[in-house]
């Protein structure tokens, strides 16, 4: 009789066992259990580092680690004790002000994105050398700074949130000799003496950052760090170092990383302790919506010849196949819910087949994800549902080109492709299951950025090119190739989806002419409502020079940026003028002025460069004051 409860109970373990390991190996997302399991994936280890013995052994202490959702809190408080505040002003990110003025070129509204240059109306924020510059603004004709927030690191970014400023640098001298991301949280609301609330301090590189309804998410990422054969999950708050748990640092199931992504989130409405938790997973890219974040991560992937290949049905040819394959482009996504209670938990991850170029890649509609990848098939549109399966794709068009620029509005989008020649492609994203490529547009050159104009218009910024006919001794044509001719901006008309027209167009500078608009749409200062586009454009000039010889040669200088100010209307661009910044004096020499940004407060442009802060009008762009900064950030 005891044999068989003896039996019966065995019989009930194996089957508790059985029951768990198949849990265990059904969980996508997983929590590390020790250091040894940790330091495999620094050393790039056998991504289930653990025996099934050793997984019993853990069961205890993993029951409860391995499907928690992914909370934050404040030490022992939940992020649900936190009050909400109700008042007026809580789903914008900028002090109340009377006055009309530029915000940040950012891609979703309401989900701030950091930049180097912040205002208020009143005040302007911004990043000169180590320093970060408060200007008094209020009266445009004796503008002044008024204080200076000096840092031992150099800014990269800043985020305004009412009275509180918050700003992002890198320390590239650490113990581990890599790239730290240093937060400062300054009260700002007595602009002549700013106070540090609070600091914080992560041993990854930053990445990048968003401000939702004061909710502050700060991403960094880098290659794990060990010493002595232990992985430092060590980060610093208020100067005080601390260390995150093993059980807040995630992995994904058949999943091996040695690259973490960390993220800290803060309340600045409330500001507690900072959140901090780790993915095992590499971000090369972020869409972040006002309800949930996509980090992206780019990889060539070639599957590894394995035994079964040598006899499945397919036998040799299976081998010759594996053999000739070539490495694809891939995408894998991890998707993150933000819940304003609870914070941010882990939802679903995805490997598509295919590259984005950038965040203007992504876009969530409806709470689907609807996507642009590139690949040598040509380019294509994705939908994705809640948990990032797939809703429905297009076909792939212009196979062998490269997608250089691409846009969601609405119900439609809009991608560059090029490789003589500009192909706008229009979609139309109506039928979420049947996403379908309607109307294309073939132009000399190709757009970098799309920025909508209105609803049926499109604005794009990027490379003018001239085609050039290749033809051997007999006349044939043996190929074609474009060369550069200068920056280009179009507007484009696209009422009608299947006939998209260029209404104007206009050409700036010369093959050497760039802007940090090409690579970075918070260049971009636009108003459809003032008639303005400005950007900064870096300019060159052609100097003579006399050899020994007295044969003349051209050589190309820097000049500098200038800040090229349009009018703009469904007629097209028009050049008001151009603002220059003097050169710079410093100890490394003169060289000439980077212009940061330009912004608007009523009818005044203000620009800001390292050497000053000018103010002008807007409608004949006429110098109203001036002040000049050294490189230490004090007024000349």
């Amino acid at each position: 009789m005891k044999a068989k409860h003896y039996l019966f109970g065995l019989i009930i373990i194996i089957a508790a066992l059985g029951l768990y390991y198949y849990s265990f190996n059904n969980n996508e997302l997983r929590t590390i259990r020790s250091e040894k399991q940790l330091y495999h994936f620094y050393d790039d280890g056998e991504f289930n580092s653990l025996s099934f013995i050793e997984k019993v052994l853990y069961l205890p202490f993993s029951l409860f680690t391995e499907s928690k959702p992914i909370y934050y809190t404040y030490g022992k408080r939940a992020w649900n004790d936190i009050e909400v505040y109700e008042d007026a002003d809580v789903k914008t990110n900028d002090a109340v002000s009377s006055k009309d003025y530029s915000k940040t070129n950012i891609q979703v509204e309401g989900v701030d994105e950091a930049d180097i240059i912040k205002t208020d109306g009143d005040y302007i924020y911004s990043i000169s050398g180590k320093n970060i510059i408060i200007t008094n603004v209020k009266d445009n004709e004796s503008i002044k700074v008024e204080s200076i927030i000096k840092d031992t690191e150099i800014p990269d970014d800043m985020i305004l949130y009412k009275d509180t400023l918050v700003i992002f640098s890198t320390n590239e001298y650490n113990i581990h000799n890599s790239n730290n991301t240093i937060v400062h949280i300054y009260d700002i609301k007595n602009k002549s003496n700013p106070t540090l609330l609070k600091s914080f301090e992560l041993e990854e590189p930053y990445f990048t950052t968003r401000c939702i309804d004061g909710n502050l998410y700060v991403f960094s990422s880098g290659y794990l760090k060990a010493e002595d054969k232990k992985v430092s999950r060590n980060y610093k708050e208020d100067n005080q170092t601390k260390t995150i748990p093993l059980d807040d640092i995630y992995y994904l199931k058949n999943h091996k990383s040695s690259i973490q992504t960390v993220i800290a989130e803060v309340d600045l409405k409330n500001i507690k302790d900072v959140r901090v938790h780790s993915y095992l997973i590499d971000i090369t890219d972020a869409y972040i919506s006002e309800n949930n974040i996509y980090l992206a991560s780019h990889s060539y992937e070639n599957d590894e010849l394995q035994i079964k290949d040598l006899f499945g049905l397919k036998g040799v040819i299976g081998l010759f196949e594996k053999i000739d394959s070539t490495y694809d482009s891939k995408t894998e996504l991890y998707k993150f819910k933000i819940n304003s209670k609870t914070g941010i938990s882990y939802v679903a991850h995805k490997k598509v087949d295919g590259s984005i170029i950038n965040q203007y890649s992504m876009d969530e509609k409806n709470g689907n994800l609807r996507i642009a990848l590139e690949e040598d098939k040509g380019t294509r549109i994705e939908v994705l549902g809640e948990k990032l399966q797939v809703i429905g794709k297009t076909e792939p068009v212009a196979p062998g080109e490269n997608m250089y620029a691409s846009r969601f509005m609405g119900d439609k989008a809009y991608l560059v492709t090029y490789q003589n020649m500009d192909p706008l492609f229009v979609i139309d994203l109506k039928d979420e299951k049947n996403p379908k490529f309607m109307g294309e547009l073939k132009i000399p050159g190709y757009s970098t950025y799309l920025h909508p104009y209105d609803e049926n218009h499109l604005i794009g910024i990027g490379i003018d090119t001239e085609e050039t006919i290749v033809r051997d001794d007999e006349g044939k044509v043996i190929n074609s190739r474009a060369y550069k001719t200068g920056m280009k901006m179009s507007l484009f008309d696209v009422s009608d989806i299947n006939n998209p027209k260029e209404l104007a167009t206009t050409t700036i500078g010369d093959s050497r002419t760039v802007s940090a608009i090409l690579t970075n749409p918070k260049a971009l200062l636009f108003s459809k409502e003032k008639n303005l586009l400005a950007i900064p454009v870096n300019r060159y000039k052609d100097e003579i020079l006399i050899q020994d010889d007295e044969e003349s040669i051209y050589n190309n200088y820097y000049v500098g940026e200038g800040y090229f100010v349009y009018h703009i209307d469904l007629d097209g661009f028009k050049l008001k003028g151009i603002i220059n910044h003097d050169k710079v004096e410093s100890r490394y020499g003169t060289y000439g002025s980077k212009l940061l940004r330009g912004i608007y407060i009523d009818d005044n442009l203000y620009t800001v460069s390292e050497s000053a802060i000018k103010v002008n009008k807007l409608d004949d762009l006429t110098e109203i004051k001036e002040i000049k900064l050294t490189e230490e950030g004090v007024l000349k």
